[in-house]
């Protein structure tokens, strides 16, 4: 593993033993062994380049979709987000934004530049990055059914260029090349869409006031199941307000779990898995995360 002191203002900053909790939305989670946030792409692959390849890797946006358990994340953790954050309009329909552009400030850009359908990703909470990752969708709109391309970053700190047809995707997961992270995307639009304000607006403002904004939490915790929603079997359970320790299921949309009261990742995972147990119990249903979960438990 790469020694810590490496910390300079050109290569980026590495830190020992770093709280996750720091860096996740749920404000809940234990330490990472390293904690690497590179000055520039050109530190990234030096870094991944000099790093042992022996030591893990967890790739970390900035938190809103992730649960780190107490034990923490063993190796290094590399938060990228705030060096990746060029967006332009490089054809008259097609965009190319950095992983670290929130996907709302994606939305906005193609608003501004007339292009569309776009407002859907005004409905992800994450970054461009996460959104890549995971296949993230809003409003009845897909990542990847967007994507013309996407550039990587492999664990040699070697940079890819990769076509969607490298990738398996569906609902909320995709596959491709092993030890590689996405850094950019490139998306194209339809010539006769406009994206339209009045569209965004109305889904910013849906967000407002169906979601618990504003307090720690992770999105939507559960994938709908086909043909139903989450939110909508968890509170025919009877589960909104339920707490477990600091972590309670939302009174606003039962699909979110927040952190009511200094709730630790085990609250918070407990939690899921009584709103999964409970929900199979009374409807049959079995819920798959969405929120992704890492990490060691605490002994």
């Amino acid at each position: 593993m790469m020694a810590a002191e490496k910390h300079t203002a050109d290569f980026g900053e590495l830190r020992e033993n770093e709280p996750m909790s720091r860096h996740t939305s749920w404000r809940a989670g234990g330490p990472a062994d390293l904690f690497f946030r590179p000055a520039s792409v050109e530190s990234l692959s030096q870094f991944l380049a000099e790093l042992d390849p022996a030591t893990a890797i967890f790739w970390h946006g900035v938190g809103s979709n992730l649960l780190v358990r107490d034990g923490g994340i063993r190796g290094v953790v590399i938060s990228a987000s705030k060096i990746l954050r060029n967006i332009e309009r490089v054809e008259p329909y097609q965009v190319k934004a950095g992983s670290g552009v929130p996907c709302t400030q994606l939305a906005r850009h193609c608003l501004r530049w007339g292009i569309g359908p776009s407002e859907f990703f005004a409905g992800i909470p994450g970054t461009v990055g996460g959104a890549l990752a995971m296949n993230a969708g809003a409003h009845g709109g897909e990542t990847w059914e967007r994507v013309e391309s996407v550039r990587t970053i492999d664990r040699h700190g070697e940079i890819h260029e990769r076509a969607p047809a490298e990738y398996t995707v569906g609902y909320r997961s995709v596959t491709g090349p092993s030890d590689e992270w996405f850094i950019e995307g490139t998306f194209g639009f339809e010539p006769d869409v406009t994206a339209s304000r009045e569209n965004l607006d109305a889904m910013l403002e849906r967000r407002k006031t169906t979601q618990p904004l504003g307090l720690p939490s992770c999105g939507s915790v559960f994938r709908n199941p086909q043909g139903d929603h989450a939110a909508r079997l968890i509170e025919t359970a009877g589960l909104k307000g339920h707490r477990i320790g600091g972590a309670e299921v939302s009174g606003k949309h039962a699909n979110f779990i927040i952190n009511h009261d200094n709730a630790t990742a085990t609250d918070i995972e407990a939690l899921i898995e009584h709103v999964r147990h409970c929900v199979q119990q009374e409807h049959g249903v079995e819920l798959m995360h969405e929120v992704r979960i890492v990490g060691e438990v605490a002994r």
